[in-house]
């Protein structure tokens, strides 16, 4: 069984992605703008699309990470984060295959760490999107 999470939309840079961002421009959106930029230089590879109102990262149509605001924090997320190695204990939620990370204007985050589960994201969809080739 596939657990691939297809956007088949996803571009290289989504305009409505653009239009997102200007649209938070407050510290949430600072923090969100730095992860999703992060995402999108994985690679050469990597797409994106406004998904469910929300930057989503692909490797080709695959989606692998997205951020997401909320009234107090942002999400950093993996859609397939339960399999991710996680030392540092960022990851947060409880369902079969998505975690996500917390952060909050304010609070310090490690950010080697979650550097480290960007490219764990990526690089563990690279390897699914070619087991599924």
């Amino acid at each position: 069984m596939s657990r691939l999470f297809l956007l088949p939309g996803s571009v290289r840079r989504d305009p409505a992605i653009g239009q997102w961002m200007k649209q938070h421009a407050d510290e949430r959106g600072a923090i969100a703008r730095r992860w999703f930029e992060a995402m999108r230089n994985c690679g050469a590879e990597v797409r994106e699309i406004l998904h469910d109102g929300h930057p989503t990262a692909c490797v080709g149509a695959a989606a692998f990470g997205y951020v997401n605001l909320f009234k107090e924090h942002v999400n950093v997320g993996f859609f397939c984060g339960a399999d991710l190695p996680d030392p540092q204990r960022l990851l947060e939620g409880t369902g079969r295959l998505m975690r996500h990370v917390k952060l909050r204007p304010g609070q310090d985050v490690d950010a080697t760490a979650l550097t480290r589960l960007i490219s764990a994201a990526h690089a563990d969809m690279r390897r699914r999107v070619a087991a599924e080739a």
